[in-house]
């Protein structure tokens, strides 16, 4: 029994050597990253913050061109969207914790419905429920029964990643936003 056991202490010495040899040579090679969300480097902030500031501005354009051949006017807003509403977002805002019961459909600018059914939500609570940044701010100067259009450059509404469904990314939209 004891040549069995220094036996099997001999392998296991080999094993604990050869696991400890691998984690060490591991270890030494491998390159970190930051993870998903991570923190970035100052050179990949410039470069993303550029590629925004370039996508954004040719959005603008390309939607002030559309503008230019639609029937009804586009007033622009505070946070960078148009609503087919006047003076939209000089109204009396609406307090958080207070109640609204909205829904909308999305379009893309070739008026190009993109779900069949609309976006709906009732009795949503101002600061308790996450939005896109433009209708949650449309909802707040919105009169109850009243729908407007609003023009959204893609910052506003999917960004980079897209709904992960229909809306691909960097997608501006057209949104038909009604409050009930």
């Amino acid at each position: 029994m004891i040549p069995e056991m220094c036996i099997f202490a001999k392998v296991y010495e080999k094993i604990l050597f050869i696991s400890i040899l691998g984690i060490v040579s591991c270890s030494k090679n491998a390159q970190t990253h930051p993870p998903v969300g991570g923190v970035l480097s100052k050179n990949d902030l410039e470069v993303s913050r550029n590629r925004m500031k370039n996508l954004n501005t040719l959005e603008r354009t390309q939607i002030q061109d559309w503008i230019g051949g639609q029937p009804i006017k586009f007033y622009p807003t505070q946070l960078n969207y148009w609503t087919s509403a006047e003076g939209f977002d000089q109204r009396q805002r609406r307090h958080d914790n207070s109640l609204i019961s909205y829904s909308y459909d999305l379009y893309d600018f070739d008026q190009t419905k993109i779900y069949e059914q609309p976006i709906e939500r009732r009795n949503a609570k101002f600061g308790h429920f996450d939005e896109l940044k433009a209708v949650e701010d449309a909802l707040r100067f919105i009169r109850d029964g009243e729908e407007v259009t609003l023009l959204v450059p893609s910052a506003l509404a999917y960004g980079t990643y897209g709904d992960e469904k229909k809306i691909d990314n960097d997608i501006p939209l057209i949104i038909k936003l009604k409050a009930l």
